[in-house]
């Protein structure tokens, strides 16, 4: 056992100075004990306290392997950030990753905010204290569905600054962030100052069309230098391009970001490959971002991985305005309030059956210390077969001082009882018969040397997990049969019972299995193969949901704030609006039009025109037809615009999911007339020859099935029009007046013209059929002259925030009893007592049900979020359906705006549940 690095000593059960409080966990490091202002030389990669290289990371000398578990301070109350960090250190885990997004910080152009739930600070602080190390994110772009992926929103509104490029407005505008955070995040640097051992520059880049990497990337590199960040630079693939990633800037170190399907059989030889490209550059193999399943995180680590990130282990919410429209839906959708992927901390802060797995697995590394830690990936060095579904290149560690570990996962579920699959699968380790769980993974040991565990003989084979090792004793967690062969003794243990150890010595070395929940609480084992548990964490008692039936309706809305007059709708952002909401008016003579033509609106329009309120728009930007035969006449247009969240990913396939794309009302038009273009295309290409065959749009024929062909006509229009390509399956590239050719997608396909003569091609990809494409041409007019007004966050949440400003002479009037039935397009605000209901230490999760309904919710003077009722996109995240109150927050005011569809809009109940998953 090295000195003070915390294993469990069976000659001193009972210290437990080196011991966290909670579940069994051991202290993995010293940082928090370390004074302020100790010396740190400068380099990126070595000399800091923290170095990096082939053989791995060592912190002070230390070689580590380190857990790593996303922990977001702007995703939770300031009031829980200590209890979130400390569960963290209790389930194993020596490491958080956190972003610190941009548009958090700052609000408006130039102002800054760093104070409550903004006090990055001080939760790096809490970090320290707590015992962590901190991996620290500062973007300038972050991703990690937030609104905008963290640039703020009226970068957009300068049409020379292009965001992620190596291009001066944009570098500007991130020397004022960096200005801000790197100082910061110096000097909270392991191990002078603080917990920061490692600093990440930009995010995923190779999934963004960069044009100059190592140029832009270097600029990021060289403003972190300056500002005197000395731990390592890293910066991650997405898809496993590392010069994408990090443009092979000298001292900016590659980090790798995997999202395999957990029951592939193929992450091992995948992971290997990075783990030896890295090595092969003197580099250890950095996962910053993985799945949160430790089945899969096992197979990580026996692939060489020496950082293990998985993302979202600590779940949380997206408060207010922040969530994203962004890239898991097909193509987009909206980002939930709550912001869980199934980690192993729910958004509540719930521990999950991962939980115990994360400290099972934190043991496993633990005991092994720098024997795993300075291992080299290999593939075992004994045949390995299996009779279950299995990796189809099983890997392994090959352990400093001799012997390998092996992961050996078993693919397969448990199932349900008495069904197939319950039963434990057999492995053949080097001819011997081994029993594997179903849906696990163990870490086997072969011919590992057990010296420095205080005995002269070799431990030939281990099927199980190694969770302590002390002179004399060796302690496995299993849930199933244990086989241990050591020298020439083949040893079966049976599978543990719940608290009934199971032990054997075999020349002279005591033997000890316990069930997995045993072992996390594992606090001391003695040489005879005693062992102490804590005591087990009481079950939650589940609490029943309360429905909510009386309310408070307030007399009137929050109040809009003008913004003037307009020739044509001009983008939120431009009116102030980065966040929030704004409405546009004018009046419009529909005599003989019955179609409008939205396009580029973004996120939620509610539009009604002559009194009738359309069903609500969420098209993502792309054009949408609206009817509009039953106005006639001079009408009166008004839209309702609301911000859900700016695009956190880069998708050209419809206008709004682009990296900086803009929100509002778009362009509306008026068709005034519809003319089908789908005949007199001139072909070229394939085997056409001069003239130009004319045929229709796509109906070509040849045998050069897939290969591209171009169609060719003139369009004509009096007006400016819009092209619309009817039928399109797979993108088709499309150029007009022999300009730029630009991609149309099924999701959005339409070309706007101007007025006048155009020469148009459409490049399409050749199929026999001819895919049924049409063309049709709409002219258009403008719709012009808007009186625009809006209502930001800052604007709703103050009103939200305000007393009742009920009639105090008729106060009975605003009290209403549910459900309430409200027509399209109105709105009602609502308070809600809840002082009478018993508190809850995990909040309250606020359940509103209806039909076509959106409800925003405010407590304690901020808004929690946004839920959807009725017709609505799709969603994503954790579940969407819920607004969060979190522990402490009083009071709760909602905003419930009816929206046209299938349904009459109405509330019909409020819930109040206590979380307790």
């Amino acid at each position: 056992m090295e000195p003070g690095d915390g294993r469990l000593d069976p000659a001193h059960p009972a210290d437990d100075r080196r011991l966290l409080p909670g579940p069994a966990v051991p202290v993995r490091n010293g940082h928090q004990r370390r004074k302020r202002g100790s010396q740190v030389s400068h380099s990126t990669i070595a000399g800091t306290g923290v170095d990096l290289d082939a053989r791995g990371i060592r912190i002070e000398g230390t070689e580590r392997v380190v857990l790593c578990a996303s922990l977001f301070y702007f995703r939770l109350p300031r009031e829980q950030w200590r209890a979130r960090l400390e569960q963290v250190r209790d389930s194993g885990y020596t490491c958080v990753d956190v972003y610190l997004p941009w548009n958090f910080h700052e609000l408006a152009p130039g102002r800054w905010s760093f104070e409550g739930r903004r006090d990055v600070a001080a939760f790096l602080d809490l970090a320290q204290e707590t015992g962590l190390y901190v991996i620290a994110r500062p973007g300038p772009y972050i991703c990690s569905e937030w609104d905008g992926g963290a640039l703020p929103a009226w970068l957009g509104l300068d049409p020379d600054l292009r965001v992620r490029q190596h291009e001066p407005r944009f570098l500007a505008q991130v020397t004022a962030w960096f200005d801000q955070v790197l100082p910061l995040l110096a000097e909270r640097q392991y191990p002078a100052n603080g917990p920061v051992i490692m600093v990440q520059l930009e995010n995923e880049l190779d999934f963004f069309d960069c044009e100059d990497r190592a140029g832009y990337l270097t600029a990021l590199r060289d403003q972190a230098l300056s500002h005197g960040i000395t731990v390592p630079l890293i910066a991650c693939s997405g898809q496993g391009d590392i010069e994408g990633a990090t443009g092979d800037v000298p001292g900016v170190i590659p980090a790798c970001n995997f999202y395999p399907d957990d029951d592939s059989p193929d992450i091992e030889p995948e992971v290997r490959r990075y783990a030896q490209v890295l090595a092969d550059r003197d580099l250890p193999l950095l996962i910053t971002e993985t799945n949160r399943r430790h089945r899969t995180l096992r197979r990580l680590l026996a692939s060489g991985a020496s950082l293990i990130a998985p993302y979202l282990q600590s779940s949380g919410w997206n408060f207010g305005y922040t969530p994203s429209t962004g890239n898991w839906g097909d193509p987009a959708n909206f980002m939930s309030h709550g912001y869980d992927f199934g980690g192993y901390v729910s958004s509540t802060g719930a521990e999950r059956p991962e939980y115990a797995q994360a400290q099972l697995l934190a043991r496993v590394i633990d005991t092994l210390g720098s024997r795993l830690a300075l291992a080299g990936s290999s593939v075992p060095r004994v045949p390995v077969t299996a009779d279950f579904p299995t990796s189809s290149s099983p890997s392994a560690r090959d352990l400093d001082g001799g012997g390998q570990l092996i992961a050996v996962p078993h693919l397969g579920t448990a199932g349900t009882a008495g069904t197939a699959g319950t039963a434990p699968g057999t492995a053949i380790v080097n001819g011997v018969p081994v029993a594997v769980a179903p849906d696990s993974c163990p870490l086997m040991l072969a011919d590992v040397p057990l010296r420095p565990w205080g005995h002269d003989g070799t431990l030939t084979l281990a099927s199980a997990d190694l969770v302590a090792a002390a002179d004399g004793v060796l302690t496995f967690s299993s849930e199933v049969a244990l086989t241990v062969v050591l020298g020439g003794n083949r040893v079966e243990i049976p599978a543990p019972a719940a608290g009934v150890p199971e032990r054997v010595t075999v020349e002279g070395l005591t033997l000890v299995a316990l069930a997995p929940g045993d072992a996390v609480r594992l606090r001391a084992t003695q040489r005879d193969g005693t062992v102490r548990l804590a005591d087990a964490s009481p079950l939650p008692s589940a609490a029943p949901s309360v429905e909510v039936r009386d309310v408070r309706r307030r007399p009137a809305g929050a109040h809009e704030e003008p913004a003037g007059a307009h020739e044509l709708p001009p983008a939120l952002e431009a009116l102030g609006v980065y966040r929030g909401r704004g409405t546009y008016r004018t009046t419009l003579d529909l005599t003989g039009v019955d179609e409008l033509l939205l396009v580029g609106a973004a996120d939620i329009v509610d539009l009604s025109v002559g009194g009738r309120v359309h069903p609500t728009i969420a098209g993502f930007g792309a054009a949408q037809r609206v009817d509009v035969r039953e106005a006639g006449g001079r009408v009166g247009v008004e839209a309702v615009v609301e911000i859900w969240g700016h695009a956190n990913f880069d998708d050209a396939r419809l206008p709004a999911l682009r990296l900086g794309a803009l929100r509002g009302l778009g362009s509306l038009w008026t068709v005034r007339d519809v003319t089908d273009v789908s005949a007199l295309w001139a072909v070229h290409g394939h085997w056409a020859g001069l003239p130009a065959p004319l045929r229709g749009l796509g109906g070509w024929s040849s045998t050069r099935v897939g290969i591209p062909v171009t169609y060719r006509r003139e369009i004509r229009s009096a007006t400016a029009s819009a092209l619309h390509l009817r039928g399109v399956v797979e993108p088709v590239r499309v150029s007009v007046d022999d300009g730029e050719p630009r991609t149309v997608h099924r999701e959005d396909p339409w070309v706007l013209l101007p007025a006048g003569t155009h020469r148009v091609s459409v490049t399409l990809p050749h199929h026999p059929s001819g895919g049924g494409l049409r063309a049709e041409l709409l002219g258009l007019e403008p719709v012009t002259d808007w009186t625009c007004a809006v209502q930001n966050d800052d604007v709703l949440t103050r009103f939200a925030a305000e007393a009742d400003p009920a009639d105090p002479a008729a106060p009975e009037r605003y009290d209403i009893r549910l459900p309430l039935a409200l027509e399209p397009g109105e709105e009602a605000w609502l308070d809600v007592d809840l002082s009478h209901l018993p508190p809850s230490d995990k909040g309250f999760a606020v359940r509103p049900a209806g039909t076509q309904i959106r409800v925003t919710g405010w407590a304690a003077g901020e808004c929690l979020g946004r839920v959807w009722a009725g017709d609505r996109p799709a969603f994503s995240g954790g579940d969407s359906n819920i607004l969060w109150i979190p522990p402490g927050w009083s009071g709760l005011t909602l905003l419930v705006r009816g929206t046209a569809g299938p349904g009459n809009p109405e509330l019909r109940t409020l819930r109040l549940e206590y979380p307790d998953d």
